[in-house]
């Protein structure tokens, strides 16, 4: 029996040590960037922090939390699911742009809230709605992929100015490749390959060394600190 087969015939408790995996990892990231942000006060590193966040509670709520209510509000998994994940999506691009939009401490009170992530939220809602309404995930994996090529635009530039200066900034462009990587593929399975299960098992994999690869640049980061 190959690999794929095994996962496939075993697709539960894949799903669950896959979920589990990434949980851990996303609240190893948002305690140890939490901690480096109350030593730098570096609002980039807050946002990334709640993009994390947001990453590990979809997956919490989704295949732990979820369980109790998948047979009566699949429906309601998938809103709240789909909501987390473009919400992350939207933190991980704003933690590269902030300083563009952002000018005044007063601005910080609040990284979940504040002026500018409502907007981030009021896209959001509209994308789940949109996906709700067509029954598809059509418009999550178009943001997705808009702001994961954004994020792999900026992290470049970032990366050829400041990257002998901020070696973390090597993993992140890599992760952004990763990610941008998985959500076409995301696309494509869902459009043309009728979600077919060993793609998905790939593109699983490619998310989970994207989630590795952020860790291993936070704890490079954070242990220099």
């Amino acid at each position: 029996m190959s690999l794929y087969s095994w996962i496939i015939t075993n697709k539960e408790v894949f799903e669950i040590i896959y979920a589990l995996m990434i949980c851990l990892i996303c609240a190893l990231i948002v305690v140890k960037t939490d901690r480096f942000f109350r030593l730098s006060l570096h609002q980039g590193i807050r946002y990334f922090r709640n993009a994390f966040l947001f990453y590990g509670i979809a997956f919490l709520f989704k295949y732990f939390l979820g369980i109790e209510m998948a047979s009566n509000y699949s429906f309601a998994i998938k809103i709240i699911f789909e909501y987390l994940i473009v919400m992350a999506g939207f933190f991980l691009l704003y933690s590269l742009v902030w300083k563009k939009f952002e000018f005044s401490r007063e601005e910080y009170a609040s990284s979940l809230f504040n002026f500018k992530i409502t907007l981030f939220h009021l896209m959001t809602v509209v994308i789940v709605i949109l996906d709700y309404l067509w029954q598809t995930y059509f418009f999550m994996f178009l943001s997705q992929i808009a702001i994961f090529a954004y994020a792999s635009v900026i992290s470049f530039v970032n990366y050829r100015k400041f990257g002998k200066q901020h070696k973390f900034l090597k993993f992140y462009f890599a992760s952004m490749l990763l990610g941008l990587a998985a959500w076409l593929l995301n696309l494509i399975v869902a459009s043309y390959l009728e979600w077919n299960k060993k793609v998905l098992i790939d593109i699983g994999v490619i998310n989970g060394i994207f989630f590795l690869l952020i860790l291993y640049g936070v704890i490079k980061v954070t242990k220099i600190k």
